[in-house]
């Protein structure tokens, strides 16, 4: 029997590939392809993923109640600072998306409440009393919104006054004169000038879905939570909460719900 002996490689010199290297060295390199494809799509797709989530918290962190900074007083949170210098970028965000103008520090204080004075979220479908005094100040205002923007409560009272105005569309001619055309939209505050007050200058105001006699609120449509608001203008107290005291600011009492 011959044996062909092969000699081995000089050296310095790679040994010649033989039939079966080749491929294997073909799949190595596209396994490695698919790696780094692999790797590129798992990055885009982490970046995606940050973006959304980074959104998303930005939408649901400015779409609400302020995050920092409240001063609690019963079921009132004051807000000293969303006015100053020193508000943090979360109350500039809300404000940029909502367009509302928050009070200076030398114009006056705001006060909101998610909640009575038992914790309770206010509930659309109850009735509420909003009574006592409040912080001494030149005047005030007490509103009641949904999602805690104005804009939207006029949104919401624009249409209610719409579906008001269709259904007297849908009478007799002869009652529109009587009713003046379009329907007013419902109040949605008080004013310190024009809320009715005791022998002792202390008021009550009733927030109910259904007509009260007296000083009456009525709860917005809509969805959402609901938020009450006091505002307090030019008052010695924005200037240093701390003087604050909880019983200087109205009750907030549920009466009876459905």
């Amino acid at each position: 029997m011959l044996i062909e002996k092969v000699a081995p490689p000089a050296a310095g010199r790679a040994a010649p590939l033989r039939p079966r290297t080749l491929p294997r060295l073909l799949r190595r390199a596209a396994r490695l392809r698919g790696f780094g494809f692999g790797t590129v799509g798992l990055v885009v797709y982490a970046l995606a993923l940050g973006a959304v989530l980074g959104l998303a918290s930005a939408n649901w962190a400015t779409r609400g109640r302020y995050p920092f900074g409240g001063v609690t007083l019963n079921a009132w949170t004051a807000w000293p600072k969303i006015g100053s210098r020193e508000a943090d970028p979360y109350v500039r965000a809300i404000h940029a998306r909502t367009g509302e103008v928050p009070l200076a520090l030398g114009e006056g204080l705001l006060l909101t409440a998610l909640t009575d004075d038992a914790g309770r979220r206010l509930d659309p479908s109850c009735r509420y009393r909003i009574a006592g005094a409040t912080p001494p100040a030149r005047a005030w205002t007490l509103t009641v919104e949904r999602r805690g923007h104005a804009r939207e409560t006029a949104r919401a009272a624009a249409g209610e006054a719409a579906k008001e105005t269709a259904k007297d569309s849908s009478k007799a001619a002869a009652d529109r004169p009587a009713q003046g055309g379009a329907v007013p939209p419902a109040r949605t505050g008080f004013t310190s000038t024009e809320v009715l007050r005791d022998r002792d200058g202390r008021f009550a105001v009733s927030l109910s879905p259904v007509v009260q006699p007296g000083n009456w609120l009525p709860m917005p449509g809509g969805d959402g939570s609901i938020r009450l608001v006091l505002r307090l203008y030019d008052t010695p107290v924005a200037a240093s909460t701390g003087v604050l005291e909880r019983e200087g600011v109205p009750s907030i009492t549920r009466e009876d719900c459905p």
